[in-house]
């Protein structure tokens, strides 16, 4: 079956740049907000981000590089059943067959609970993966009002998929100390204070190696566009001073941004959410080019 695309909606790129066949990446959006438990409105983001993605300029300048030219497939959208564990296997199907297509995944959300299904595609072809989670919440609960696929039981599935690294943490209820692994969870006051855990970080993971984001690892100063705002996050370059080690010494095979609450008077955390997915592409693809040079 002829997948379903959204042409050139991620970046507004040309045809010769959209099509299925020839791209190497694959945006997926997965509008689901259906466990948020504060602010709703996730389901809005991906099309915001597509949206504010069109206004970005498409050289990147820190790369020098233009990834646009690796090809940016945008998909349609994941029909998401109410239910979250009929979503999370309605993303897994559509990842998987991106993935079996060989396609950079990037997945855009919704809410957190998306990503489970995104991870446990990618892990069908890459069995060695783990995670690298982005984020203000540890999210491990083994049940949240009444489901297991809550976005706040994010990480407790992906646990049961491949092992996993957290970084940003600064709110988690008692219950998940149970389970917390404070070798391979690091709190966004560790960043603050200058405590050297990017090293820590990289060699917590695995070589292949997956990142979600949920956009609430950023500070609400410059991410005020979450469900569940929580102050003392990363900052921009911060976020990066974390990533650029990672992406140079591991092999990231996927990625996905979620949590994006648009506001109509206040654009400027969508845009940041897309130039997010192209900054980090571009570093992606030329770690690569650098690596098979």
């Amino acid at each position: 079956m002829k997948p379903e695309i959204n042409t050139g909606a991620f970046g507004a790129l040309s045809d010769d740049f959209c099509r299925y066949e020839t791209a190497s990446i694959a945006i997926l959006p997965v509008p689901y907000d259906g466990t948020s438990t504060w602010m709703k409105g996730a389901s809005h983001g991906p099309a915001a981000l597509l949206d504010a993605s069109a206004h970005m300029e498409l050289y990147d300048i820190e790369t020098d590089s233009e990834v646009y030219r690796r090809g940016i497939v945008t998909m349609g959208p994941v029909h998401c059943p109410d239910d979250p564990a009929h979503m999370v296997t309605a993303v897994y199907e559509r990842t998987r067959s991106l993935v079996e297509d060989k396609k950079f995944i990037v997945g855009v959300g919704g809410e957190h609970s998306v990503s489970v299904g995104l991870v446990r595609a990618t892990a069908k072809r890459f069995p060695a993966l783990s995670v690298l989670q982005l984020d203000a919440h540890a999210d491990t609960r083994e049940e949240y009002k009444g489901s297991q696929f809550s976005h706040a039981c994010v990480m407790a599935r992906i646990g049961e998929i491949c092992p996993y690294v957290q970084a940003g943490i600064r709110s988690m209820d008692a219950s998940e100390l149970e389970i917390l692994d404070r070798d391979r969870t690091f709190f966004a006051h560790q960043f603050a204070v200058g405590e050297e855990v990017v090293p820590r970080i990289v060699k917590a993971l695995t070589q292949d190696v997956y990142i979600t984001i949920d956009l609430d690892v950023l500070d609400p100063s410059i991410m005020p566009s979450t469900g569940t705002p929580e102050p003392g996050g990363l900052d921009w370059y911060g976020l990066f001073r974390l990533l650029t080690p990672v992406i140079g010494a591991k092999n990231v095979v996927g990625i996905d941004v979620t949590e994006l609450l648009p506001n109509p008077v206040n654009k400027a955390p969508d845009f940041l959410a897309a130039k997010l997915i192209y900054r980090i592409l571009s570093m992606i693809f030329t770690q690569r080019e650098e690596n098979n040079a």
